[in-house]
């Protein structure tokens, strides 16, 4: 029997862009410059009409997706958290800042709660640092394997600039995953470029931030943060997507935003549906959790156990 080839045919049909190329070369007429005329895929007020949403729908879902499969991208892990947790010598500014503030106009009590959150958010600094060992572990550790876990943020600055950066100092790839905001989100430096992506829709952006992913790691946060995490709860809850590992880092922070166990005495929710949720308060201790769900917590970095989100 003659062995098949998988020889790539021609196609004997000119491609969408040389068909655009084509248009431009065509007689310059009142008909030719009628938007009528254009072709519909460049036609970029076209593609912009409210009833062209479904389309952009679809196109926004299709980008990073064509582009993490011509990477070759198979894992990834999410890690979520607030934007404004700094670094500690940006945060020791910040309180510097706000001190200041407040001594010159002790009376204003802006400024006094201003004062507050400078302080808080100092305290809260040192996620910004495991944050950015978790990126670096992640990363180095994940090089052993035959297709590396890739780390996912929100873009951002603060937490989720510090998990890109820990992946950049061990010279890893890692994703951001942007979204459009009325107050302008600019991607984080650290975010390897062909991995930047920018998003309009939130649903869309969701699936993204969950269609590989074999763990999410929640550092602490605001609505944003929350809102990641309960749908990722949700859909595990539910059992549309694989249960994988929820881990929250810093227990006392989000001990004291939700009580996860009111909800299971009020009937809201199963203890089972509690389990879901572990806890870190350290890079390492996220990194052993993950390995734990995925039967490699002796250090075994095979790729022979299937891991898929």
């Amino acid at each position: 029997m003659t062995k098949k080839t998988n020889i790539p045919c021609e196609s004997p049909f000119p491609s969408a862009k040389e068909d655009a190329a084509h248009i431009l070369l065509d007689s310059d007429t009142v008909q030719t410059r009628s938007p009528s005329y254009r072709l519909a895929y460049d036609d970029f007020d076209f593609i912009m009409r409210d009833e062209l949403r479904p389309i952009r729908l679809q196109l926004e879902l299709l980008k990073p997706e064509l582009a993490q499969a011509d990477l070759g991208i198979k894992s990834t892990i999410v890690i979520f958290g607030s934007a404004r947790i700094q670094g500690n010598v940006e945060a020791q500014q910040a309180l510097a800042d706000a001190e200041q503030a407040w001594n010159e106009r002790p009376d204003d009590v802006t400024l006094a709660h201003n004062l507050t959150i400078a302080r808080r958010i100092l305290t809260k600094s040192h996620y910004y640092d495991e944050a950015r060992k978790l990126g670096a572990l992640i990363t180095s550790e994940a090089k052993k394997r035959k297709y590396p876990w890739i780390v996912v943020t929100g873009g951002g600055p603060g937490i989720m600039e510090a998990a890109n950066r820990g992946a950049a100092d061990k010279c890893g790839k890692s994703m951001g995953l942007n979204i459009v905001l009325p107050h302008e989100q600019k991607p984080n430096p650290y975010i390897t470029p062909e991995l930047c992506f920018q998003f309009h829709y939130f649903a869309i952006r969701k699936m993204h931030f969950l269609m590989r992913a074999i763990a999410l790691i929640a550092f602490p946060g605001g609505f944003g943060t929350m809102d990641e995490l309960f749908e990722a709860l949700t859909l595990i809850q539910t059992k549309k997507v694989k249960r994988i590992p929820v881990i929250l880092f810093g227990q006392l922070y989000w001990d004291r935003i939700i009580n996860f166990d009111a909800l299971v005495e009020e009937g809201a929710i199963t203890a089972c549906d509690r389990e879901l949720i572990q806890y870190a308060e350290t890079a390492e201790q996220a990194w052993q959790l993950i390995l734990k769900a995925h039967g490699l917590a002796n250090g075994n970095h095979s790729d022979n156990k299937k891991v898929t989100s």
